[in-house]
């Protein structure tokens, strides 16, 4: 079988919460599988000296305006959270746990948390709030929370954030490798499948 596609996200990014709702369906239709990998994007913001979109002039005006369109475009529900952006290590954490205690839940849990943000507007920042998503896939909240806070987990978390960084440049989310090659942003997932289909040009 192919190799996944290495999807690399932050929870708190909007284009990657779009591409979160599509990533599966391309791999899907080109018999690949997704290895989500959530990361830090304000260790990305440190090196490359950038910060949020929505924090520049001008340009963070259009860029809400362009989240709400791409939104539109692929029929995905999405509001702007009021607080934004929000630290997103426990989400990160929370999915690295599940990757390796319940492999099955995972995804769920990462697309619950980014709905859980992006429509429903509430505190993906929140261990409590986090847990409470975990519960509702069955998770219990207890062992999600003592979960987030093993040592080895919040070292897997910026073992795979320096990686994605130093050694894959990774620069936004999303950033999804096929094979190796970079695709950067959501409104690249287009060529992205054009580029399975027709094995790269």
């Amino acid at each position: 079988m192919a190799a996944p596609l290495e999807f690399y996200f932050d929870f708190s990014s909007p284009y990657g919460y779009i591409a979160a709702q599509r990533i599966d369906a391309i791999a899907a239709r080109h018999g690949r599988s997704v290895d989500w990998r959530p990361m830090l994007l304000g260790a990305v913001f440190k090196v490359a000296g950038t910060q949020p979109l929505t924090q520049y002039p001008l340009k963070g005006q259009y860029s809400v305006h362009d989240f709400n369109r791409s939104a539109r475009e692929h029929g995905i529900a999405f509001s702007m959270p009021e607080k934004f952006p929000l630290p997103t290590q426990a989400a990160c954490r929370g999915a690295y746990w599940l990757k390796q205690i319940l492999p099955e839940k995972a995804v769920p849990f990462m697309k619950a948390v980014y709905a859980a943000y992006f429509v429903d507007g509430q505190d993906i920042s929140s261990p409590e709030q986090l847990a409470g998503i975990a519960a509702g896939l069955g998770i219990d909240k207890a062992s999600f929370l003592a979960g987030i806070e093993s040592p080895e987990i919040k070292a897997k978390l910026r073992e795979v954030t320096e990686e994605a960084i130093q050694k894959r440049g990774v620069f936004g989310s999303p950033f999804t490798f096929a094979d190796g090659e970079p695709f950067w942003g959501a409104d690249r997932l287009d060529m992205l499948d054009r580029w399975l289909e027709k094995g790269g040009w």
